[in-house]
C-alpha cells in the first residue's frame, strides 16, 4: 500500500505527526509520499508536489481542517482516491478523525477494516461571450456575491432552461448536500443529508423576502445570468477560488460525473459530527461558559 500525506504547512503539529506517521509506516512496510513542502521540512526524500499525489498513492491522509481537506478533494476526485481527512483542532464535517484516533484509524486501514463514501460534486461552467468556457470540479459550494460597498445584484436563475425567477440579493449559493452545512447554512439554507442527490439554492439577503431557498434534483441543470453591471461581482468555488464575472456572463452549474471518495470515521456518525458541531442540546448558560 501507498500512502500519501498533505497537511497544512503553516503548523509544527502537521510536521510533527508527519513524522512520527512516517516512521510507523516505514516499520510496517508501508511506503510513504510526502506533499513537497513537509517531506523537505522533516527530511524526506519521497516527495512531491501536491497536484502529483493523487495518481501516485493508494490513500491519502489530510491534515488540516475543513478547508485543507476540499483543496485536496478537487486533486484526488479526477482519479478516484480516497481520502481521510484529520483535524488538528476541533472535530471537521470533512476532518472526520481527530489526533487521538490517528493510529487506531492507520490499524484499521492497514487491516483493510474501513467504509468509503462517495460525495456528490458540481461541475461548473462559466461562459463568457465567444472566448469559450472554464470547467470547475467543487465540493461544497459555488457562490456568486459582491463586495461590501456594491449594490444589489440581479441574477436571472433557469433550471433546466425554464426561468424561475430573477434574484435582487447581495448574492446566491449553489450547494451540494456535504457544502449545506457551510456558507448555505449561514445564508438560511437547509441542513441536507450529504447521501441526498440534490442540489440546494441559497440566495443571499434577498430584496424580496418571498425569495426563499430552494432544493432540486442534482440531474437539473441550473443556469445563472449575471445581468447586474456591477463591477464587483465574483464566482467563489469552495471558497478557494475566485472569479470576477462581468454582465453577460452565464454560469452553469450540474452535477459533476466525478465524486470525492471519503474514507468515513468509525468512531462517530453523521449525526453525532453534526450535534457536536452545532451544540445542539447544550443549554445556552453551559454554551457561554
Amino acid at each position: 500500500m501507498r500512502i500519501g500525506i498533505i497537511g497544512k504547512t503553516n503548523t509544527d503539529k502537521a510536521y510533527e505527526i508527519a513524522k512520527d506517521l512516517s516512521e510507523w509506516f516505514n516499520a510496517r512496510g508501508v511506503e510513504v509520499i510526502f506533499e513537497q513542502e513537509i517531506g523537505k521540512k522533516i527530511r524526506r526524500r519521497k516527495s512531491v508536489p501536491a497536484a502529483e499525489i493523487p495518481e501516485l498513492v493508494d490513500i491519502i491522509l489530510v491534515f488540516g481542517g475543513d478547508g485543507t481537506f476540499l483543496g485536496v478533494a478537487r486533486l484526488a476526485c479526477e482519479h478516484g482516491t480516497p481520502i481521510l481527512g484529520i483535524n488538528l483542532g476541533g472535530l471537521g464535517f470533512l476532518t472526520e478523525i481527530t489526533v487521538d484516533e490517528i493510529y487506531p484509524m492507520m490499524e484499521r486501514i492497514l487491516s483493510g477494516d474501513y467504509e468509503i463514501e462517495d460525495r456528490q460534486m458540481l461541475r461548473t461552467t462559466v461562459r463568457r461571450g465567444k472566448t469559450g468556457a472554464k470547467h470547475y470540479e467543487v465540493l461544497n459550494d459555488v457562490v456568486i456575491n459582491k463586495e461590501a460597498v456594491a449594490r444589489i445584484i440581479d441574477l436571472e436563475i433557469y433550471i433546466e432552461g425554464s426561468h424561475v425567477t430573477t434574484y435582487k440579493a447581495d448574492g446566491i449559493i449553489l450547494s451540494t448536500p456535504t457544502g449545506s452545512t457551510a456558507y448555505s447554512l449561514s445564508a438560511g439554507g437547509p441542513i441536507v443529508h450529504p447521501a441526498l442527490p440534490v442540489t440546494i439554492i441559497t440566495p443571499i439577503c434577498p430584496h424580496t423576502l418571498t425569495n426563499r431557498p430552494l432544493v432540486v434534483s442534482n440531474e437539473m441543470k441550473v443556469e445563472i445570468k449575471i445581468t447586474s453591471q456591477e463591477p464587483d461581482t465574483y464566482l467563489t468555488l469552495d471558497g478557494q477560488i475566485g472569479i470576477r464575472l462581468k454582465a453577460g456572463d452565464v454560469i452553469e452549474v450540474r452535477k459533476s460525473d466525478t465524486v470525492v471518495k471519503l474514507i468515513k470515521s468509525p468512531f462517530r456518525d453523521y449525526f453525532t459530527i453534526l450535534k457536536t458541531k452545532l451544540m445542539w442540546g447544550e443549554r445556552y448558560g453551559k454554551i457561554n461558559g
